[in-house]
């Protein structure tokens, strides 16, 4: 996991992450997060997602396709 480090961040902007985490029902660092990745252009949540995926399927491991799934549950 990467770590990233803000220094001389006023208190002031530090105060209203915080105001704005709470409001949203997330962690300081969530909020932060969030923000940053909202800010690339380009960025998708689904970027990890997808790496981890590749790494479980270069470990062998197969995944059902989740449409049959949902076929066999519609089908009971």
């Amino acid at each position: 996991m990467s770590a990233l480090t803000i220094p001389d961040l006023a208190p002031e902007v530090l105060a209203r992450l915080r105001e704005q985490a709470a409001q949203h029902g997330r962690t300081l660092e969530e909020e932060a997060r969030t923000i940053l990745e909202q800010a690339l252009p380009g960025f998708s949540g689904w970027v990890g997602a997808n790496e981890i995926r590749q790494r479980l399927l270069a470990t062998g491991r197969a995944f059902s396709d989740c449409a049959d799934l949902i076929r066999e549950d519609r089908d009971r």
